[in-house]
């Protein structure tokens, strides 16, 4: 079973030669810049600022990635969609994205979107990044404690539907305010590091 406290940053990445090139899982999350992603991240973690809150969503392009409990990467993509970057920092942000996923290096994907409206063109293309890597990737829809119960069905469909999603990928309602949620993707995640693991 994973510590998850014993968690610790490990570098920035702004090219592909800053990746780290061992054999550890890689659990990739993304998201756009003001979706949520860092709270998402704290509250999986059990920790209320590890990974750090941004005043300024979308003002660096890099991978930060963190180790947890020396067994797993916890790698955190740059938010996307952020509307006053420029145009030079958006085709980084893209040739990063290529760079890495082209590698292969990824685990399990995690997408965290908005419960409260439809998937933007961003949140599409991100999608078609997970996609194209063949591997397995879930879809978190945060911020379940902003809508009513009665939304949650409808919002989720909608979601699924925006982003074409295949029926093998979950999409989990998640409040990285209250929690809910948590449980069932730790679970996920155990289960996807668990099969690559070679211990």
């Amino acid at each position: 079973m994973l510590n998850l406290h014993n968690a610790e940053f490990i570098r920035s990445a702004v090219k592909e030669s800053d990746f780290p090139a061992d054999d550890l899982p890689q659990v990739v999350f993304a998201g756009k810049s003001n979706v949520g992603k860092s709270s998402v991240i704290n509250k999986l973690l059990g920790r209320r600022n590890f990974a750090r809150v941004s005043a300024q969503p979308g003002k660096t392009v890099h991978i930060n990635y963190f180790m947890i409990d020396r067994k797993m990467y916890l790698v955190d993509l740059p938010g996307y969609g952020y509307a006053r970057v420029s145009k030079a920092e958006q085709k980084r942000w893209g040739e990063l994205m290529e760079e890495y996923f082209d590698l292969g290096l990824l685990t399990l994907g995690i997408q965290i979107v908005d419960i409260r409206h439809a998937p933007t063109r961003d949140d599409v293309t991100m999608a078609e990044w997970f996609r194209a890597s063949g591997k397995p990737w879930v879809i978190i829809a945060n911020k379940l404690d902003k809508i009513k119960k009665s939304q949650t069905e409808n919002n989720l469909a909608v979601i699924r539907q925006t982003l074409l999603l295949p029926e093998e990928v979950p999409v989990i309602p998640f409040s990285a305010e209250k929690g809910m949620g948590r449980d069932e993707v730790l679970s996920l995640i155990f289960d996807h590091i668990g099969k690559d693991d070679p211990a």
